[in-house]
């Protein structure tokens, strides 16, 4: 215990005699280990802001989409030119028939232009049913949603967001307003809370209008999507196989519709965004090699002019293995200061990540913290046993007499 304490002591006190060149050896060390801080905590921030824009959507949720996400190769269809079939409210209305489903979302968006008085803006106007609201869990920060009735009915309503209110109507209560959207004029019933970025579509400018009214104003008698949302998770594949076999029986035998869950977009982004964050930390590891390599440099240089030092603990009774294990405690020492030094300045950056953009949740993982500094030992030992191993094969009375 006594050796090794004393060990560590003269480490300490030769880092201590080479102030320069320790802090420079320090400064090369801890950027390497805050590169790895900061650039996996961009990558895991936006691995964390995904996962939560997909919880936004709602939880057990299917998305039917018009075509096949495959190709179908060259087909007697393709050579025809026929296109898939439309996704209609009638297929809609089918798809609520199978008594795992809970509620159902048919959706169309489209751009046009919203007017009150003399005051206008292009808006996204999305036309929808009531139950989109409980689906995508948003909420309204006054009056109410769009009324509970059929698809079919085109009804003079809709719903804004709040940036649309503060644009258009300023300081005039909006609720209850006639608004012109596109040639339709309709009454205003509700106003949406702030909500953000919702998948691509901020809901503080989005118009919300039934979706009957919306195929009018658009001028399509399709769908753009089809919200399920299942009774249970466990129930999730039986939808699934249920809507795909609706819609082929009402589309002719055909199955062109791709139905992806909300699980699967996610895993999907997961990965994508998990390979990212691992390669990001990859990058940044190199700038540890690149400090080993100065270490190990910095180190020959310091034997060389030690070479006296060196000569006198050998010619004191000093063994090779002694004097690698001393040479390795200074590396190693110098090492783990300066990963320590580098994790505050890593936390320091994610945290300054953090404040400049306050919706990316920019944390370092744990496994980067642990992995960059565990690396930031091992490289310092490893580049260093080549300036060990040459102190330790000096000849004792050439290196006394600093030859």
């Amino acid at each position: 215990m006594l050796q090794s304490r004393d060990v560590i002591t003269f480490a300490w006190q030769a880092l201590k005699g080479y102030r320069t060149r320790t802090i420079l050896m320090l400064i090369a060390m801890s950027i390497g280990v805050a590169s790895v801080l900061v650039l996996t905590s961009l990558g895991e921030g936006a691995r964390r802001y995904v996962r939560g824009e997909f919880a936004s959507l709602g939880t057990n949720l299917i998305i039917v989409i018009p075509g096949r996400s495959e190709t179908s190769g060259a087909g007697l269809s393709n050579m025809m030119g026929v296109t898939p079939r439309d996704l209609t409210l009638a297929d809609a209305n089918a798809l609520t028939r199978h008594p795992k489903v809970k509620q159902i979302a048919p959706l169309n968006i489209g751009g046009a232009e919203i007017s009150w008085q003399n005051r206008k803006r292009e808006v996204t106007v999305m036309g929808t049913s009531r139950e989109l609201l409980s689906i995508r869990h948003w909420s309204l920060s006054r009056g109410k949603f769009l009324p509970d009735s059929d698809w079919e009915r085109a009804s003079p309503v809709c719903v804004i967001g709040k940036k649309i209110r503060d644009e258009i109507f300023s300081a005039h209560n909006a609720l209850g307003q006639w608004v012109r959207i596109g040639d339709n004029r309709c009454r205003i019933i509700g106003i949406l809370s702030s909500e953000g970025q919702s998948i691509g579509i901020n809901v503080d400018e989005v118009v919300i209008i039934p979706v009957a009214s919306a195929q009018a104003l658009f001028n399509t008698p399709s769908l753009f999507r089809i919200f399920i949302e299942a009774k249970t998770r466990k129930s999730i594949p039986k939808v699934i196989q249920f809507s795909k076999d609706t819609i082929k029986a009402r589309h002719q035998g055909e199955e062109d519709i791709t139905v992806v869950t909300q699980d699967a977009v996610l895993a999907t982004f997961d990965n994508i965004l998990s390979v990212l964050t691992y390669a990001l930390g990859g990058i940044a590891g190199i700038s540890l090699a690149v400090a080993g390599i100065l270490i190990m440099n910095v180190m020959l240089v310091a034997v060389s002019q030690r070479t006296a030092e060196i000569g006198l603990l050998k010619a004191l009774g000093a063994s090779h293995k002694g004097i690698i294990i001393l040479i390795l405690t200074e590396a190693m020492l110098l090492s783990a200061i300066g990963g320590i030094i580098g994790l505050a300045i890593g936390q320091l950056g994610a945290w300054g990540i953090r404040y400049a953009v306050p919706e990316l949740p920019a944390y370092p993982p744990i496994w980067a913290a642990v992995l960059s500094f565990s690396v930031a030992i091992i490289t310092g030992a490893i580049f260093c046993l080549l300036p060990a191993r040459k102190a330790s094969k000096l000849d004792p009375v050439l290196a006394l007499a600093k030859r």
